[in-house]
């Protein structure tokens, strides 16, 4: 009775049952956000690590931080800071390329709520029912471009905000993750739901072939099909659904000219490239990762410091902006090469032991293995072609992911380790 009494006399901003409701409501407004605004999805992280604070356990989050899934993140962020010692960059440079290695700092602030947390699987409805929108409106501005929130670029129409990368990153991930929840409802024969669902993930299949085509999702989408059909299906219905996609490819390549341009791009950007050194966007990738090499066998060991890419790449560039050699930029296009140029062998190790210990994280079946494991694969495959860890949006897509799914991961398997929800108020 006295513990009762002292609850109710508890003023509703000191109540850890509020807190955690609210931590889960702003994790869901992130993952709404997501797809929409980068200025959203920055104040709804600070606001997040405010409202989780006043429900710390400081004993139990310390238990957690020295675990490897947290120290390989927090790792590669003190890296960047102690990185700017010997970087030859301004110094305003060195603290900016720090910058993008923050966001790693949330996600063991996300494990740690969510493994406590009943609430986890609404930030994947949220950013699901948020990318949905998003579709519908892609289709709309395809059809009248004015209601765009910016000037579309080349082969950027049917993009609202944002670009045409960040959009097919997010319609990939949620057409693919929803294959594992429409598997297991049509095994309970829930076949509305299900229906639903396909319906949701086909169309976000058709805005990327017929409106916004972009080569990475044409490339990592097979492999992580592959990779649910290897997990979740057997061999019969792996032939049946490989048949069906080839005819839907097929389908797809004579309906969409936008298709076929962008993969015939490759070979043609390529020739440029090679006849003409014009700057092509394949030509600069492929200019990029050679002096990238040439950069990291310089300082194979620690890199040539935090914020050095653009003065190196200064240094080294021929012929102006008109051709592929005269290119400056401060990032590769490559997650490993922008490590390694920085910070060595020593960076691209601890970039490394991070995503395989998150892949380890998920293993087992569930809606959360599942959606983490993709958000680390697509990640990973992603990261051949851009700096997906340091980017704004597809960082936050893995940060938030991860955080989420793993701590749901780690619900089922801590037992005693975990603490447990916190009452609900009266």
């Amino acid at each position: 009775m006295a513990s009762q009494a002292g609850a109710a006399a508890c003023p509703a901003w000191r109540d850890p049952a509020r807190w955690h409701t609210t931590t889960d409501v702003v994790a869901v407004l992130i993952a709404l956000a997501l797809p929409w605004s980068t200025s959203l999805v920055g104040i709804f992280g600070v606001v997040l690590l405010i409202a989780i604070a006043p429900t710390v356990d400081l004993r139990a989050f310390w238990t957690l931080l020295k675990r490897p899934i947290c120290v390989a993140p927090i790792a590669l962020f003190c890296l960047a800071l102690v990185g700017t010692l010997w970087s030859d960059a301004a110094w305003g440079a060195r603290f900016y390329a720090v910058g993008p290695t923050a966001k790693l700092l949330v996600l063991p602030v996300l494990l740690y709520h969510f493994q406590r947390s009943t609430r986890g699987s609404w930030v994947f409805v949220a950013f699901v029912v948020s990318c949905t929108l998003l579709m519908l409106m892609s289709w709309l501005v395809f059809a009248y471009p004015g209601l765009a929130l910016r000037a579309p670029g080349p082969g950027e129409q049917g993009v609202f905000v944002k670009n045409y990368i960040n959009q097919s990153q997010e319609f990939t991930l949620c057409a693919v993750g929803l294959s594992y929840p429409v598997v297991m409802l049509l095994r309970e024969k829930r076949i509305l739901p299900a229906v639903l669902l396909i319906a949701i993930a086909l169309s976000l299949f058709a805005n990327m072939a017929l409106v916004v085509v972009s080569r990475t999702a044409m490339v990592t989408v097979p492999i992580m099909f592959a990779v649910f059909a290897l997990l979740h299906l057997r061999w019969r219905s792996i032939i049946l659904i490989a048949c069906a996609t080839a005819a839907l490819s097929v389908v797809a390549w004579y309906a969409s000219p936008q298709l076929r341009s962008t993969a015939e791009s490759f070979q043609r950007d390529y020739k440029l490239y090679k006849e003409r050194n014009e700057p092509t966007s394949m030509g600069l990738r492929l200019e990029f990762w050679r002096k990238s090499l040439g950069f990291f066998a310089e300082a194979p060991l620690v890199g040539h410091g935090t914020g050095s890419t653009r003065g190196l790449f200064e240094r080294v560039a021929v012929g102006g902006e008109t051709q592929a050699s005269g290119g400056v930029i401060g990032n590769p296009h490559n997650q490993t090469l922008n490590v390694a140029v920085q910070w060595g062998i020593l960076g691209v190790a601890i970039l490394y032991a991070m995503w395989l210990l998150h892949l380890l994280l998920f293993r087992g079946d569930g809606l959360a293995n599942w959606i983490g494991l993709l958000v680390v694969v697509q990640n990973i495959f992603t990261s051949l072609f851009n700096s997906h860890i340091f980017d704004f949006h597809e960082g936050w897509m893995y940060v938030l992911g991860v955080g989420v799914a793993g701590g749901m991961a780690l619900k089922g398997r801590l037992g005693t380790d975990m603490e447990p929800e916190p009452p609900a108020g009266p």
